[in-house]
């Protein structure tokens, strides 16, 4: 007999989803109504500017995709890119090798800006690449790289896409509410993320956005979008506020409720203050870990706040160590991905996961089963450590 299923209370402090706030879980308990009913209607324009407010932009084209991050990061390819045209992409970690597999995908020439993992991208070495490929009319890069911690310039790589008459494809699934995105003051482009990471939202929706010039190179296709499900110029007739709405799929209507009240949560924080709080909060992780002897991976200055990857000691089993936290404290964290599986964990403080509460359960939960496993640590220091940065006398 199989029953309801009721899971595991977890804390979630790996690459994503995050912990979800009570006020989104119970958002999403709210009754189902039409996907055409005048009151989602209205939540659905109200949804809309909140994004836009996350986005620090003024983008008409401003919406959630019914679908996780990933098919946020399609719809920007299938509708920018052509057969034929030439993209340059920027790798440092996994989530550009995935741009580069859509650029090719769609039938169009990747020229890869080859980056180091756990570094941002090197703006010279773009530079150099655009003007070595004057053909190229897309620079695609992902701001936080979710698999390292890194987190790269936006603004600066923009102004030199600009300048090579490219427009730019952003990844922001990690970087979006946690720290500083300013889609309109940097030129960015098409900028995709995700609902699951510093949203504090369930996985399943990826929030979009398209400045009048991308959407400029949409109308201009001269070849069909290779996706009828992600062909924007169907999904605007139905996210569009201009005219009576059309019909073009049945949207989930629960999860755009939670989506609308995580950022209802983040209006009443405020933007800035939500970026200073993961800034805050992971002060106080790097602090402790630090205390454990243990070190980040990623340089200060190129560092994410909210993504932590943590060399793992010699001698020490990562994942043992993953499986002890997640049996005796209900607490995940997250592997190395790619180059860096079985050498780092990561640890998210992503939206409602940054808390002192969850610093301090990692901190106690790491330092105990390290010690336990022959790395000598003290976490009295680590937690002393941590607790001085969030009271403010580091």
């Amino acid at each position: 007999m199989i029953h309801s299923f009721n899971p595991p209370a977890r804390t979630l402090m790996g690459p994503g989803p995050a912990d979800v706030h009570p006020r989104v879980l119970a958002a999403l308990a709210r009754p189902t109504i039409g996907h055409l009913d005048p009151a989602f209607v209205a939540m659905m324009d109200e949804l809309k500017t909140l994004l836009r407010g996350a986005f620090r932009t003024d983008n008409a084209l401003t919406m959630p995709v019914s679908a996780p991050g990933s098919a946020g990061m399609e719809i920007c390819f299938v509708n920018l890119v052509e057969p034929g045209d030439t993209v340059v992409v920027c790798i440092n970690g996994v989530f550009g090798s995935r741009m580069k597999e859509n650029v090719e995908r769609a039938g169009a020439t990747a020229v890869v800006v080859e980056g180091t993992w756990g570094r941002a991208v090197d703006p010279e070495q773009v530079e150099r690449t655009l003007a070595a490929h004057p053909e190229a009319r897309i620079l695609a890069f992902v701001h936080a790289e979710t698999s390292t911690g890194a987190c790269s310039d936006a603004r600066a790589l923009a102004e030199i896409a600009r300048r090579h008459d490219c427009l730019t494809i952003c990844d922001a699934v990690t970087s979006l509410g946690g720290s500083p995105l300013e889609v309109d003051a940097w030129g960015l482009d098409a900028v995709y993320s995700g609902s699951q990471k510093c949203l504090s939202c369930t996985p399943g929706l990826a929030p979009v956005t398209f400045s009048e010039r991308a959407l400029d190179k949409v109308r201009a296709r001269t070849t069909k979008v290779n996706s009828w499900f992600l062909d924007l110029n169907l999904i605007m007739g139905y996210w569009s506020g201009e005219q009576k709405r059309s019909y073009h799929h049945t949207a989930p209507v629960n999860a755009l409720y939670a989506l609308h009240e995580s950022l209802v949560m983040l209006t009443e924080e405020g933007i800035e203050q939500a970026w200073a709080r993961h800034a805050h909060h992971h002060q106080a992780l790097r602090a402790g870990l630090e205390a454990l002897g243990l070190e980040l991976i990623v340089p200060e200055a190129e560092r994410l706040p909210q993504l932590n990857a943590v060399a793992v000691p010699a001698g020490i089993d990562e994942a043992e160590v993953r499986t002890r936290l997640l049996a005796r404290y209900n607490l995940e964290l997250g592997a190395g991905l790619g180059s860096l599986a079985g050498k780092v964990w990561r640890i998210g403080l992503m939206g409602y996961s940054s808390r002192p509460e969850n610093i301090l359960l990692c901190l106690g939960a790491l330092g105990t089963e390290l010690g336990a496993l022959g790395h000598q640590t003290d976490t009295d220091a680590a937690l002393a450590a941590a607790r001085a940065v969030l009271l403010g006398t580091d």
